[in-house]
């Protein structure tokens, strides 16, 4: 029959001293890394966004920061800020071209490019 080992209290005590201290740097590090991670996929999505923008016609009319003949992407984002229908009405209002001039958008690009608006 084989001997089994009672486990000592030692076996489970936080580390100490220079373990402990690897042990944070590891995990700082790993963090730091992660939200690099994070940083560059999100840059790297917002331009796919504004590629998708471009392309679909709606920085004829628009811009992210200023008023051009529409009004900015910014300014869109604030008004419709916490209401919990905007995405949808948004969606239709630029796929209907119901106050709003007819695009060239796949719906599925007008559905990307609203949430892009709405995120800024």
């Amino acid at each position: 029959m084989p001997v089994v080992q009672a486990a000592k209290l030692s076996d489970f005590a936080a580390p100490r001293g220079a373990d402990l201290e690897e042990g944070n740097m590891k995990l700082t590090m790993m963090v730091a890394l992660t939200t690099l991670a994070l940083a560059a996929t999100g840059t790297a999505i917002a331009q796919d966004q504004a590629a998708l923008a471009k392309s679909s016609g709606c920085l004829n009319c628009h811009d992210v920061d200023a008023k051009k003949m529409g009004p900015s992407f910014k300014s869109v984002a604030a008004k419709y800020k916490g209401k919990a229908d905007a995405e949808a009405m948004l969606v239709t209002k630029v796929s209907t071209a119901k106050g709003h001039p007819e695009v060239k958008a796949k719906p599925e690009d007008v559905t990307t490019l609203v949430k892009w608006v709405l995120a800024m």
